[in-house]
């Protein structure tokens, strides 16, 4: 199967953890988030635009810190025009960016990009209440399947 996220092809690594039932791959992950993904986990400011089609929008550094959970490896961020970073995951030498989707045709450079850390991200209360509701989604859709 063919995935839309970028790094699919080699988003090959395997969870560390086996907390999350069915999740063994980025592209495990990427399906069950495409069932989980919302505009209450969209970030604020991104909401308005959110849409089923689009359901990556606003999504990134809850994502990439919860793959980091199950994956392991650093979270490393695409600085943006406005200042914020877009996170996508680093495990080895694979990378991948389960939310690249939301940027269409633009190309992102993921190269010599600096890397991201929770605490710095989870100090704004609304991103770590999104990733605590995500991971809290994501453990229930695994109790399902």
């Amino acid at each position: 199967m063919e995935y839309k996220f970028w790094g699919w092809e080699q988003a090959d690594v395997m969870a560390v953890t086996d907390q999350y039932k069915g999740i063994r791959t980025p592209a495990d992950l990427y399906d069950a988030m495409s069932e989980i993904w919302c505009a209450k986990t969209c970030a604020p400011r991104m909401r308005q635009k959110w849409t089923l089609e689009n359901k990556t929008l606003g999504q990134c550094s809850i994502t990439a810190f919860l793959a980091q959970d199950i994956f392991g490896g650093k979270v490393y961020g695409v600085l943006r025009p406005g200042g914020n970073y877009h996170c996508y995951n680093v495990v080895g030498d694979c990378r991948f960016d389960l939310t690249s989707e939301q940027f269409g045709e633009e190309v992102l450079v993921y190269d010599g990009n600096p890397e991201q850390f929770r605490d710095v991200h989870f100090a704004k209360e609304e991103k770590r209440l999104r990733y605590e509701y995500l991971k809290k989604e994501l453990e229930l859709y695994c109790m399902r399947e």
